[in-house]
């Protein structure tokens, strides 16, 4: 029943469900032939509609440069599946990775009732390697809602963190910001402790009710504690609190007050025991790499990558390109997936749009690429078919001036071939 890092990864994606299929019984009967390896451990629990990457990259990092041996389960990957799984910031093995299916799949095996799905065995096999790894603490960013989320396992967090909560995933998590924030609210357990990103009332008040309920503290950061010395494409330097002078290497405005939550997690992390240092905290910040996210990889022409897939991804890119590039031509190179709004996302970034390549992705999930571009079309928007995103950037750099920008967008899985092409 052993398996390598490459039959690994096809056991992972073999399953019937490769889907959404929220519920716990399946993750908690699966945990429970392992040992339940998740009730041995310490864990930082992050959910929120956006964010959620960056936030849990923060906090891993910070973790790490206390001293503590860090385990980091995100979703999807860029580069390489491996990257789900990291441990002080280093992605598994194929040596780890190949050990812990093998010891998922065995229990799965035993599962006579209805199969797990590929994210349910991702997230036991990135517990059991946190267990064997003997990590202090480990970093869950949730997979889709909360409540029902399969990293919703877990036991009573050190800290629970909730990012911006939107629109996203209506089919399954409800078509109201109320039902959305009632399913992030559930990773918020009794006595826990909670910090959050400013969120509209609708959702705030749902958080309020939730922890009230279940006797734990909330904290929502405030931005007038939030003092942006200077942003450049150098990163930004900014201070929250009695936090001064803290740098961050990630582009965007948001991204200090993702730090700020980071900030409020720290706190009631040494409330808790945990032994974190101002200058760990600052360390950590200032190490935190997150690909993908308004990423610059080139330069004349500038070409930022940006994996964001929903409206609110889409305005906040926008700004940035506006902010950072005031008057400059853009060209996209994109594609989305076919359950996306399409529409709230590119009306964001049509307006500073002078062409969209459409670039097809190979990926089931994918909305066609004449589809789109005959979306795109309809929108208004300048758009060109590409067969792949290769071609579609090889077409944008050939149209491109050294002063212009070309911005790849709409899709983690177009941002990881967009890095392949640039970064190798």
């Amino acid at each position: 029943m052993g398996l390598d890092s490459g039959s690994a990864i096809e056991f992972f994606e073999s399953v019937s469900w490769r889907g959404s299929h929220l519920g716990l019984e399946r993750i908690g009967k699966l945990l429970s032939l392992l040992g339940n390896p998740q009730e041995k451990m310490k864990f930082v629990h992050v959910a929120g509609t956006n964010g959620k990457g960056s936030a849990c990259s923060m906090m891993s990092s910070v973790l790490t440069c206390a001293g503590y041996r860090t385990g980091l389960n995100i979703s999807p990957y860029i580069n390489i599946f491996n990257e789900r799984i990291q441990v002080d910031g280093n992605p598994i093995s194929g040596v780890d990775l190949a050990q812990a299916a093998s010891k998922v799949k065995k229990a799965y095996s035993l599962m006579k009732d209805e199969e797990p799905t590929a994210f349910e065995l991702i997230t036991a096999a990135a517990l059991q390697h946190f267990h064997d790894a003997k990590c202090s603490i480990s970093v869950m960013e949730v997979g889709l809602g909360g409540r029902l989320d399969a990293t919703n396992i877990i036991p009573n967090p050190e800290a629970a963190l909730i990012m911006p909560i939107s629109l996203d995933h209506t089919e399954q998590l409800g078509s109201s910001l109320k039902e959305i924030a009632s399913e992030k609210a559930g990773i918020i357990k009794p006595g826990g402790a909670v910090a959050s990103s400013p969120q509209e009332e609708s959702a705030a008040s749902v958080l309020r009710d939730a922890c009230a309920k279940r006797g734990a503290s909330l904290k929502f950061i405030s931005r007038q504690d939030l003092k942006i010395k200077s942003d450049t494409l150098d990163g930004l330097v900014f201070d929250y609190g009695e936090f001064k002078d803290l740098h961050i290497r990630l582009l965007g405005r948001y991204q200090p007050e993702n730090a700020a939550v980071v900030a409020e997690a720290v706190k009631i992390l040494r409330n808790g025991g945990w032994s974190i240092s101002d200058d760990a905290f600052r360390e950590g910040l200032l190490k935190t790499q997150w690909p993908a996210r308004f990423e610059v990889v080139s330069s004349e022409p500038a070409v930022i990558i940006e994996g964001g897939h929903n409206p609110q991804c889409a305005d906040a890119c926008a700004r940035n390109l506006i902010y950072y590039f005031p008057g400059k031509k853009v060209i996209f190179v994109s594609g989305i997936m076919a359950d996306k709004d399409y529409y709230s996302v590119y009306s964001r970034i049509a307006p500073i749009a002078s062409k969209i390549y459409v670039a097809a992705i190979d990926n089931p999930r994918a909305m066609p690429n004449d589809e789109l571009k005959s979306h795109l079309k309809d929108m208004g928007i300048d758009a060109s078919l590409c067969a792949n995103v290769e071609e579609g950037i090889k077409a944008a750099l050939s149209q491109a001036n050294k002063d212009d920008v070309i911005c790849v967008f709409g899709s983690f899985y177009i941002a990881g071939a967009a890095r392949k092409f640039f970064l190798g």
